[in-house]
């Protein structure tokens, strides 16, 4: 499974309402997945982290 090594942000499972003619058609669950990329920290060895955690990294405080 996917997940941020630095804020452990994984998938999820949502259900999808669709509104069709002024009730809700039961339609199934989906899976959202965080964006994940592969990035280097500061140590220099390649991770797997999502975006939020990116920015935070490289934003000079």
């Amino acid at each position: 499974m996917k997940q941020c090594e630095i804020c452990g942000k994984g998938s999820i499972m949502r259900n999808a309402r669709k509104k069709l003619r002024g009730i809700y058609n039961p339609t199934g669950k989906k899976r959202k997945y965080p964006n994940i990329q592969k990035t280097r920290c500061s140590e220099g060895k390649r991770i797997l982290a999502c975006t939020t955690c990116i920015k935070k990294i490289t934003k000079p405080r």
